[in-house]
């Protein structure tokens, strides 16, 4: 029988302090929770009375990680590399996380923390989680190549506090950690609402690598989603006190193998199958019609903070907003004789697309890649050939600049396993 929901507002290891005034109604905040290795087919089967209660106030989706498998952008089904495709809102083959190391994250895909500190500087951001290297080496607290970002708090290292959590032979520690987590995360929405939050719970994958497909996952399961009920009550409770509107998405960064359950890091179906809780509502028809990427969660979020993002960073972002309009997704592309056979799939038709290419990844680097306008058709016709004859090239980037988003795709020969 699960536990009933319960909140703790003492105890917190934060940074920083700020009351939000009375000023503050009507304040978009978002909250985002990765909740580690779980399948699509486990958070269906298993009992997870708030994640149901979030999904009805909006949407449960089914969704991918892994990058286009087979592609340039096929991207590893590790932790690490699954939570900075969704702060980065890019593949692999871009943000360069490539395993739980984090040993060079390139910077210049900036995460939607860098995203709001840039535009929005007084605007507040917290992380909550066990590991540091979520804030210090993917979000890149302090670094100057993120403009040296600071966030306003965070409660995260429990994992190497071996005082207050005693590392045991069955992770029951682990489980404690999440719950401080999840803990320090609703207590700080409650007095401080900043209006960006992560929350990172791990207990989950620690169970399906040590027990796999068993009771023990399925409890772990459960138990996130009573964590999941405390910060939903405290987002709640801001918006009854306060008017402030609030969007949470949960999700989980990878699957499991379907053998036994303790794996992941491939392409199988299972560990690529994920999924999406949400209040969000109404979702738009990209969302409802196809299965989002783990990479939709960025621009959706800079979307809700009313966040524009950069142009030639706007160019590189792979993921597609999951709420407004949309008017094109799911682009791809083919080099034919000397053409570039280009499709996509249009949602609101309305306008047209305008089609750049660069034959170069100066972006990559730092540099600017030099974008070439080589036609300008209607959003409905998706399909399109261009002529590169006179831009020849191994590597082309194609840019589709619509009237309601942006989307890009990659001719390349190379296969993501050795872009390293």
């Amino acid at each position: 029988m699960i536990k009933a929901v319960y909140l703790i507002a003492a105890g917190l290891s934060l940074v920083g302090a700020l009351t939000l005034p009375a000023s503050a109604q009507h304040q978009k905040k978002v909250l985002f929770v990765i909740a580690d290795g779980i399948p699509s087919d486990v958070i269906e089967r298993v009992h997870t009375p708030n994640l149901d209660a979030i999904a009805e106030a909006g949407a449960y989706l089914r969704a991918h990680v892994g990058g286009e498998k087979g592609t340039y952008s096929e991207t590893p089904t590790i932790s690490a590399v699954g939570y900075n495709s969704l702060l980065t809102g890019t593949w692999v083959n871009k943000h360069n996380v490539w395993d739980n190391d984090i040993k060079a994250p390139n910077y210049q895909y900036w995460t939607i923390f860098h995203l709001l500190k840039e535009q929005a500087p007084k605007r507040t951001a917290a992380v909550f989680s066990s590991w540091t290297d979520n804030r210090t080496k993917l979000i890149g607290e302090g670094l100057a190549a993120t403009g040296n970002i600071r966030l306003d708090w965070h409660s995260d290292g429990y994992e190497t506090d071996t005082a207050d959590f005693p590392h045991d032979a069955v992770h029951d520690y682990m489980h404690r950690i999440d719950e401080r987590v999840s803990e320090d995360a609703a207590a700080c929405v409650r007095q401080h609402a900043p209006d960006l939050s992560w929350v990172y719970l791990e207990y989950t994958d620690d169970m399906g690598h040590m027990h796999g497909d068993s009771p023990a996952f399925y409890t772990a399961v459960e138990e996130m989603d009573i964590q999941i009920g405390r910060i939903w009550q405290a987002i709640q409770y801001r918006r009854k006190k306060y008017g402030e509107d609030w969007l949470i998405v949960i999700t989980t960064d990878h699957g499991r193998d379907e053998t036994s359950g303790h794996g992941h890091g491939g392409q199988s179906p299972r560990q690529r199958n994920t999924w999406i809780v949400t209040n969000a509502r109404p979702l738009n028809t990209y969302s409802r019609f196809t299965t989002p990427g783990i990479v939709d969660i960025m621009p959706t979020t800079a979307r809700w903070l009313g966040l524009k993002i950069p142009g030639a960073i706007s160019k590189e972002i792979d993921g597609i907003p999951l709420i407004g309009k949309v008017s094109v997704a799911k682009p791809s592309v083919d080099l034919i004789q000397g053409h570039l056979d280009l499709s996509w799939q249009p949602y609101d038709t309305a306008g047209m697309v305008k089609i750049w290419v660069a034959s170069t990844n100066e972006f990559q680097e730092g540099g600017q890649d030099d974008y070439h306008l080589l036609a300008t058709v209607p959003v409905s016709r998706g399909h399109v050939e261009l002529d590169v004859h006179d831009l020849p090239s191994s590597f082309y980037k194609v840019w589709l600049e619509a009237p309601y988003n942006d989307a890009n795709v990659w001719w390349s020969p190379v296969k993501a396993a050795t872009l390293k």
